[in-house]
């Protein structure tokens, strides 16, 4: 297939265009390169996929309504998988405007091109951070999610209602994931595995919130993939009722671990030990996330197995490497 890749040069969309890739596909690979995070680390990214046979670089703003059309007009892909979005929760408290830019503009302009240009299917990102103020454990799709605590997580939540009307009303077979935290090699330097990592091999006091009793569905980066090519090669069909052909899963590992644990793990394979600054929970914070991943493996025959020891002692391995430190 001739799949668009938004977020090629991100941490999920990177990986996921390789994967691509790999397998045979056409790519055309959309990103900015935008200055939220050390722009070298997404270069090296894109240096991985740039020179590949198949890919296609697209340097454009999601948000840019002509030049998005544009891409649509010109390329007709098959498929769209969407990763591009303005990342982070505690980033939404000091510059808002930029999730609704990218997450809410951006996101129309792909459902427009799915529209004008129709495509087998759109699988687009959506986070375990709709789940707001939820206290059911685990975490299923079958919650209520009309209270995140975040405006990251109510443009994921406005994400999906945007992406069902557009199934609903035109025939777009669209799937949304929710994302639990996900880690791993290539990943983003705001993530607490990247904080931790840097701070601890230079010697400097980590900030551990809510005293380190935040519980966390951490997910390997190899298990989000697989479980991104599983439903695009899957897309959902309109059921007998007439419901639209839309649907969301989560992703996560089935496998919560306590913030003060996943320090001490990394402390092992570090071979050094981290000096922790308790602090309280920050806003847009919630104290856990536990994904059910019932629905993914009923559907897609997956659901992601791989332990944070594992996750962990790779991403090390890479940081090392990447960053060339002992």
């Amino acid at each position: 297939m001739k799949i668009l890749v938004t977020g090629s040069a991100g941490f999920i969309g990177n990986h996921v265009a390789l994967r691509l890739l790999e397998r045979g596909d056409e790519v055309i690979g959309l990103d900015n390169l935008n200055a939220y995070y050390d722009v070298r680390l997404k270069e090296a990214r894109l240096a991985r996929v740039i020179d590949r046979a198949g890919f296609l670089e697209a340097r454009v703003d999601l948000e840019d309504r002509a030049a998005m059309a544009a891409i649509f007009e010109t390329h007709q892909p098959d498929a769209v998988v969407n990763l591009a979005a303005q990342a982070g929760v505690r980033h939404s408290l000091d510059d808002p405007h930029a999730y609704i830019r990218s997450n809410l503009d951006g996101f129309l302009n792909i459902l427009e091109g799915c529209r004008r240009h129709p495509v087998r299917h759109l699988v687009y990102a959506s986070s375990s951070s709709v789940y707001g103020t939820n206290t059911r454990m685990p975490f299923s799709v079958k919650d209520v999610t009309d209270h995140p605590v975040s405006l990251y997580g109510a443009s994921k939540k406005a994400n999906e209602l945007m992406a069902h009307s557009y199934s609903h009303l035109f025939g777009i077979p669209a799937t949304g994931l929710r994302f639990f935290t996900v880690y791993g090699p290539w990943g983003r330097p705001d993530m607490a595995l990247f904080l931790f990592t840097k701070a601890i091999l230079e010697g400097r006091p980590i900030e551990v919130y809510n005293h380190g009793k935040m519980q966390r569905d951490f997910t390997y980066i190899d298990d989000i993939v697989e479980g991104v090519i599983r439903v695009l090669d899957g897309p959902p069909r309109p059921s007998e009722a007439g419901a639209a052909p839309h649907r969301v899963y989560n992703i996560g590992n089935h496998t919560p671990v306590e913030l003060g644990c996943f320090i001490d793990v990394l402390e092992a394979k570090l071979g050094k030990k981290a000096v922790r600054n308790l602090m309280p929970m920050q806003p847009g914070d919630v104290p856990a996330t536990w994904a059910d991943v019932e629905d993914l493996q009923r559907d897609h025959g997956f659901q992601p197995a791989t332990p944070i020891e594992t996750g962990i002692d790779r991403f090390v391995e890479w940081y090392r490497q990447f960053y060339r430190v002992e």
